[in-house]
């Protein structure tokens, strides 16, 4: 049978390892690969929105080169498909496998309507190195709640697949895709001020989106062997004024690059050389991927503390000024506020950076919930994953995975171990920039004059400290033993004996 197929992107932004597209165009006469702009999803922002477009923009033009167009289309999916399957004369849907709770039942509901249109419904697994399901079912349908509990489960299923072959003229030779003269009026990508996004919203474009730039940037690390090689991720720099990480996350995110096309480059590079091993090296990197995706697959209101069966109970904070300040770098701590300053404009900060404010907006310094960083993440990150973003907020605030809640992030020293000078807030932070080194980390301690010859007085040009943080984060610890001491709290997976100990002891705040 000749099929009449749409091909459904939503993440999978490629053509490179995307095994639901060949079978698109399997025994196929007539191909749409479709992009459905849902306004009701998500909370992305400009940066994160003009990524996406980015995106669309370089899929359209890559299918152009293969003969054929991208269709993208507005509207709610389970409204839009049922049109198109009548518009188009459509035999066959293929998508990629998404594994969020949201997209499961969307997706669920539209094979329902696929099925009374008669359309065939198929779906691949290609956004995680493994089949979430598969490593679900090994564990008893539970997720693995500890790194190595996951790496155990991998390692009897072997080395993840290898990348599917990219599409090419080959695969689409007797396949047609209809385009009239007026696709770019009536199925084109949008600008962002046809999404209603203000362009002047968006900050520098210093990773633009889609597959073209994913692939190219990661040829290029590719050819750094010994860097790739002694990888290791807490050893690198959140202060560096330039990525000292690869910046792959957002063409992960969405989909611009395949995982196990990483996967497979980096074991490339390994083969015959001394590398780095997981948690630390890139291959680790990608396993902490699949340990927050298969965690988000399968724990119940995994972005949320209510209702969620790993997630400590606690009675966080209502303090909107608090959160305001956060979000827009206007705490008094430069070093946060620098953080959220880079975050706001580019779309990207380091993992470490990513610890340090998490840290300072709960448990550490101002008590308020992770699910409200979780949305300002959310907005405000290109690189915003729904299973990584939650999974890492209920790690650094202290509620799931990560106990030792006794390690604070210093919002003074930390910064300093990296950037004794504070290049990093000169940068981020210009009012601040003629501070000298002593006073750059902490300005409201320099003397009037010292501030007044940096043409920034501290509480008219830059704010006061929101909090003073050794007592706020004193006040912190003691409330964090509190929600772990209450009854009812949730049961916390075996620890491990160097853990046990420690637990032992009364908890000390240990400030980094």
């Amino acid at each position: 049978m000749q099929h009449s197929s749409i091909h459904w992107f939503r993440k999978g932004l490629r053509l490179h390892d995307n095994p639901a597209l060949l079978a698109a165009a399997a025994d196929c006469r007539r191909l749409h690969p479709l992009f459905i702009l849902d306004p009701s999803s998500g909370r992305a922002g400009a940066n994160a929105r003009r990524f996406l477009l980015d995106a669309l923009r370089d899929l359209d033009g890559s299918l152009r080169e293969m003969g054929s167009r991208l269709f993208v289309v507005r509207g709610c999916p389970e409204e839009v498909l049922p049109r198109l399957f009548h518009t188009w004369g459509t035999t066959r849907l293929t998508f990629e496998v998404d594994t969020e709770p949201l997209a499961r039942r969307r997706d669920a509901a539209v094979a329902e309507l696929a099925a009374r249109h008669s359309v065939e419904v198929i779906r691949e697994v290609s956004h995680t190195l493994y089949d979430t399901e598969r490593v679900l079912a090994l564990n008893d349908g539970k997720a693995p709640l500890t790194y190595n509990r996951l790496q155990s489960l991998l390692a009897s299923l072997g080395p993840p697949e290898k990348p599917a072959p990219a599409l090419t003229r080959e695969h689409l030779q007797g396949c047609h895709t209809p385009c009239q003269v007026s696709h770019d009026t009536d199925y084109g990508v949008p600008t962002l001020e046809e999404l209603g996004q203000d362009p002047a919203e968006v900050g520098p474009h210093l990773y633009p989106g889609g597959e073209t730039a994913a692939l190219a940037r990661l040829d290029t690390l590719m050819e750094r062997t010994a860097w790739v090689c002694s990888f290791k991720k807490p050893e690198t720099e959140p202060t560096s004024l330039s990525p000292s990480t690869t910046v792959l996350s957002p063409y992960l995110r969405f989909g611009c690059l395949s995982v196990r096309t990483f996967w497979w480059r980096l074991d490339e590079v390994y083969q015959g050389r001394e590398h780095s091993r997981p948690p630390v090296s890139l291959h680790g990197q990608l396993l902490w991927r699949e340990f927050f995706y298969t965690a988000g697959a399968s724990i119940p209101n995994f972005d949320q503390m209510v209702g969620n069966p790993v997630c400590l109970q606690v009675d966080w904070d209502d303090n909107p000024q608090h959160l305001h300040a956060w979000r827009e770098g206007r705490t008094g701590y430069p070093f946060i506020d620098a953080i959220m300053t880079q975050l706001r404009t580019e779309g990207w900060i380091h993992h470490l950076a990513r610890h340090a404010v998490a840290c300072f907006l709960t448990r550490g310094d101002l008590w308020v919930s992770w699910e409200e960083g979780l949305k300002v993440f959310e907005e405000l990150l290109l690189d915003a994953d729904w299973s990584l973003n939650a999974g890492n907020w209920l790690w650094l605030s202290g509620s799931a995975f990560f106990h030792r809640y006794f390690h604070v992030y210093s919002p003074v020293a930390f910064g300093k171990k990296t950037d004794r000078d504070g290049a990093y807030i000169r940068k981020y932070l210009p009012v601040l920039k003629d501070f000298p080194a002593e006073y750059i980390y902490e300005p409201w301690k320099a003397p009037r004059a010292v501030q007044e010859r940096a043409g920034c007085l501290v509480g008219t040009h830059y704010p006061q400290p929101i909090v003073e943080h050794r007592a706020a984060s004193e006040r912190n610890l003691g409330r964090m033993k509190a929600a772990r001491a209450q009854k009812g709290t949730k049961r916390e997976p075996p620890a491990s004996p160097s853990v046990a100990k420690s637990r032992s002891k009364k908890p000390k705040i240990e400030q980094r």
